[in-house]
């Protein structure tokens, strides 16, 4: 049996983009469930890697992907929850962490074969990277009160397709020990 790592999708946010507004009050409401979440994993010295946007900015590399957010008026969101040096960072382009990154051969030279989800947006990001570790053979757990959503009523239904069609484990933080 490999190891776990946790997964931090789309965190290092600026929230200037369309439906952010929708967004925010959610992160803010999973964000003190991120912090523990990060904070468990790395007492446990278990790999946090973060896998963000890069926004569009195609020269941009994980340290400026930060300042930005950090010099950006939700610095707050992102202070609490940034990459220490011992976090791993992958930029990634599309909704799915797997599509186009390297994750899949890091996940693989780490021995891990059990993910743990948290992050932003439950319904798009987290979703469509659930999908894809089902079918890599990877282990998902989804941490429900650490990912945000824009649509309550989609971010529902897409934590029940997790659990039913891809056989992923549903948990609280306070659930989940590393």
């Amino acid at each position: 049996m490999g190891k776990t790592a946790l997964i931090v999708i789309d965190m290092i946010n600026s929230y200037d983009h369309a439906d952010a507004d929708l967004l925010l009050s959610s992160a803010r409401e999973v964000l003190p469930a991120v912090v523990r979440l990060i904070s468990n994993a790395r007492d446990g010295g278990v790999p946090v890697i973060y896998v963000n946007d890069n926004f569009g900015e195609w020269r941009s590399h994980h340290g400026e992907i930060v300042d930005t957010a950090l010099a950006g008026p939700h610095a707050d969101l992102v202070d609490p929850i940034r990459p220490d040096e011992d976090s791993l960072f992958i930029v990634k382009a599309r909704h799915s962490i797997f599509f186009e990154t390297p994750l899949s051969y890091l996940l693989s030279q780490l021995d891990v074969d059990h993910i743990v989800l948290c992050g932003q947006v439950t319904e798009q990001c987290v979703l469509y990277s659930a999908l894809d570790a089902h079918i890599r053979h990877l282990r998902v757990t989804v941490v429900d009160d650490a990912v945000a959503h824009i649509y309550p009523d989609l971010a529902e239904a897409a934590l029940r397709m997790m659990a039913r069609n891809m056989s992923a484990d549903i948990r609280k933080v306070d659930e989940l020990s590393f």
